[in-house]
């Protein structure tokens, strides 16, 4: 999910209400701007440009993202990236979790003329310290105009998404936020036209059984789907401290 850039002007309401996740991990990023995050765990961070937020939902977790109380009567602009990761089969019950990483400690490495941040993963000579479930790739690359960078097969599934403008991609030209997704084993090579770009490279471990998704829910299985709606509309999933409001199932429902 690629949300913004949006400015948020003085008092206007910014909010994503209490709602919940299961067998998945959230992954956020900012370029700009805030976000505090809030969660039934009881975790209260500020989510800040740079930094990785890494959010287990496993069995099962109630979160809430919204204007920080500090920018109420400021103007900002929130413009980020929010990824899902379905969680390895092992691991879709697991214990929910919230693991907040400092942008200071996120590894950034200078490749030709291109700035890459290594936030999950390997690449470059450099080591996230993001810990994950499955080996996974995600990296922020700034590249200049006229710039080429050569990123090599990684991790048996890699994609490249343009976040701002159009780049060379293979000798095919990739439009400002369309994503690809390369074959196995393919190799990138990455020119930048008249303007810089920035492109956040993504990719793991193929999927170890295919997942089914409704609205907030992933899972192996339809029937987990169909329990966890289930204790959602009962409020059985568990409550944000300090929040009254939540968001109800959509009218239509999924259908195991």
């Amino acid at each position: 999910d690629h949300f913004g850039p949006v400015t948020v002007e003085p008092g206007a309401g910014h909010d994503v209400r209490p709602h919940p996740h299961i067998g998945l991990a959230t992954v956020t990023y900012l370029f700009s701007g805030a976000i505090m995050h809030r969660d039934s765990l009881g975790y209260v961070q500020q989510i800040e440009p740079g930094a990785i937020n890494w959010m287990t939902a496993g069995r099962g977790i109630v979160h809430s993202e919204r204007r920080p109380e500090s920018l109420a009567n400021q103007s900002f602009v929130n413009h980020g990236i929010q990824l899902w990761a379905a969680l390895p089969q092992a691991f879709e019950e697991v214990e929910p979790s919230f693991v907040h990483t400092p942008a200071a400690t996120i590894p950034q490495v200078q490749v030709g003329h291109a700035t890459v941040r290594v936030l999950i993963g390997e690449a470059f000579g450099q080591t996230s310290p993001v810990a994950t479930y499955s080996p996974t790739l995600y990296l922020d690359v700034q590249l200049p105009a006229g710039a080429t960078l050569e990123i090599p097969a990684l991790v048996q599934e890699m994609a490249v998404y343009a976040v701002d403008a159009p780049v060379q991609l293979n000798a095919e030209l990739l439009d400002a936020q369309l994503l690809a997704v390369m074959a196995a084993g393919q190799p990138m090579r990455l020119v930048a036209g008249d303007s810089a770009v920035r492109l956040m490279v993504i990719g793991g471990d193929a999927l170890d059984a295919p997942r089914h998704m409704w609205w907030n829910f992933v899972s192996s299985r339809k029937e987990r789907i169909v329990q966890a709606a289930s204790d959602w509309e009962a409020q059985a999933m568990g409550q944000v401290p300090g929040e009254v409001e939540w968001i109800p199932l959509p009218e239509h429902r999924f259908k195991g």
